[in-house]
C-alpha cells in the first residue's frame, strides 16, 4: 500500500519493512523532476539473518515462486541504486527512469544457486534480475566484472508460507 505525504515523498510500509522515496528536484530547463533516490529501509535483520546468510526461504512478492533457498545469501550492504519496480510506461527511455539507492542484499556468487532469477540484458555493465516466472522486477543486479548477484532484501519476501 502506497501512502502519499507532499513534504516526504511516498511512503510504502510493508510489515516491518518501510520504504521511503524522497522527491527530487524539478529541472527548470526540462520542466522534468529529476529525483535523486534515497530509500530508508528498517529491516528485521535479526529475524532473515543467521550466520550471516538467510535463514529462509526468498520468494518473488508478486508470485509464489522461489527465488532463493535458505543458506544460499550471504548479507552484505552496498549502496546500488535501482531502477523502481514500478516506472512510468510513457516514458520508453531507461536513461529517465526513476530509481532508489538500496543498501541490504543477499550476495549470491554462484549464479546456478538461484531457484528460479531472470537476468536482464547488460545495462552499463550490470545485468537485472527479476523472478522468472512472472518477469517482476528489478530485484536485484549482477555485476558482470565480479560475476556476482545481489539480491535487494526490500524487493522481495522471506519465510515459508
Amino acid at each position: 500500500m502506497w501512502h502519499y505525504f507532499p513534504e516526504v515523498g511516498d511512503l510504502k510500509v510493508r510489515g516491518s519493512l518501510l520504504i521511503c522515496h524522497i522527491s527530487g528536484k524539478k529541472n527548470m530547463s526540462s520542466g522534468k523532476v529529476h529525483h535523486s533516490a534515497k530509500v530508508a529501509t528498517t529491516f528485521p535483520l535479526q529475524e532473515e539473518v543467521e550466520n550471516g546468510k538467510n535463514r529462509h526461504l526468498v520468494k518473488c512478492q508478486r508470485c509464489p515462486s522461489k527465488i532463493l533457498n535458505p543458506g544460499m545469501g550471504v548479507y552484505k550492504q552496498v549502496e546500488f541504486p535501482l531502477p523502481h519496480m514500478k516506472q512510468n510506461t510513457d516514458k520508453g527511455d531507461i536513461s529517465t527512469a526513476e530509481e532508489e539507492v538500496i543498501k541490504d542484499y543477499w550476495v549470491v556468487e554462484d549464479m546456478y544457486s538461484f531457484e528460479n532469477v531472470g537476468f536482464s540484458n547488460s545495462v552499463a555493465g550490470v545485468k537485472y534480475l527479476s523472478c522468472a516466472d512472472c518477469e517482476v522486477g528489478p530485484i536485484g543486479w549482477f555485476d558482470i566484472a565480479a560475476r556476482t548477484s545481489y539480491v535487494a532484501l526490500s524487493r522481495v519476501l522471506h519465510g515459508n508460507g
